[in-house]
């Protein structure tokens, strides 16, 4: 494996990337979509820096790059949900630099991965996705999240009946801070707007965040795998979704996700063990298709 620094144009501005060359000829590739906060190339706990090597090694060729605004590239700062361009200069580059590869995979954790719903029907050379914890936050979803998974199983633990016993704590403050977060839920129906649609056209700005993504899910015809931790609010939010939305289960259905809960991980797998792991199921599946 080689790596090489390289510099591109996205609309003017200069992006700068990473390539990870494997010493054979690849077919596939894996470009790797950085999540908000903002980072950049690296990612958390340099991970990601970690499994473009770890897959170079393997035989693929990997590419990590920052967006507009971001990390060491130029230009005005670009969110998300407005990284297509950028998305679509890191492809052209990928593969200039590395003309010999068939297809593309690409990989990304949080909004990245929603980002990636956002582009990837549109282009005809991604042929697979890895979707890390995706970012689908709304009000409603964050405040059903959080009642589920936080308040329930804190009234659930006897530490918590311990404190409250020895006056250590006061219950009404949580229950006050549940039933404001209460209040934000609505009932989850069907995402009917978030048809199949164009597979060159964008996706309506005015729809919401989860709509949008399963409107990018459906015009997607590759292969998916999802990660989802357990010790992560985001992805019990998504999961949540999943849940709750018909759509959304009759996309996971269909039979080309591959999923793993993860249920000792937070959000950014940051424990080495997290990591190797969730590279080992990358790697496994990339080689299953």
């Amino acid at each position: 494996m080689n790596e090489a620094a390289i510099c591109f144009d996205c609309k003017g501005d200069s992006l700068v990337g990473i390539l990870h060359r494997p010493t054979e000829k690849p077919r596939r590739g894996v470009l790797i979509a950085i999540a908000g906060g903002p980072q950049y190339r690296v990612g958390g706990h340099r991970q990601l820096v970690l499994w473009a090597r770890r897959m170079a090694q393997e035989g693929y060729a990997v590419f990590r790059f920052d967006y507009r605004g971001w990390g060491d590239s130029h230009g005005e700062f670009h969110d998300f949900e407005a990284v297509d361009e950028d998305i679509a200069a890191a492809v052209e580059c990928f593969k200039s630099q590395v003309p010999e590869l068939e297809e593309i995979v690409l990989w990304g954790e949080c909004n990245a991965a929603s980002a990636i719903l956002f582009y990837a029907y549109r282009d005809p050379r991604i042929k697979g996705l890895a979707l890390l914890n995706p970012w689908v936050r709304t009000v409603e979803g964050q405040a059903k999240a959080i009642l589920r998974h936080y308040y329930f199983a804190r009234f659930m633990e006897l530490s918590f009946w311990k404190k409250v016993l020895t006056l250590q704590f006061n219950p009404l403050t949580s229950v006050s801070a549940a039933l404001k977060l209460a209040r934000n839920l609505r009932p989850v129906g069907n995402e009917n707007k978030a048809t199949s649609g164009s597979t060159s056209a964008g996706l309506p700005k005015d729809l919401p965040l989860p709509e949008r993504m399963l409107a990018g899910l459906r015009r997607f015809n590759g292969p998916i795998m999802l990660v989802l931790s357990g010790r992560d609010l985001i992805a019990r939010e998504f999961d949540e979704l999943l849940r709750d939305s018909t759509d959304w289960q009759t996309e996971l259905r269909r039979g080309r996700i591959t999923r793993h809960d993860f249920v000792d991980a937070d959000h950014t797998f940051s424990s080495a063990a997290d990591r190797n792991q969730v590279v080992s199921w990358g790697l496994d599946w990339l080689r299953r298709w």
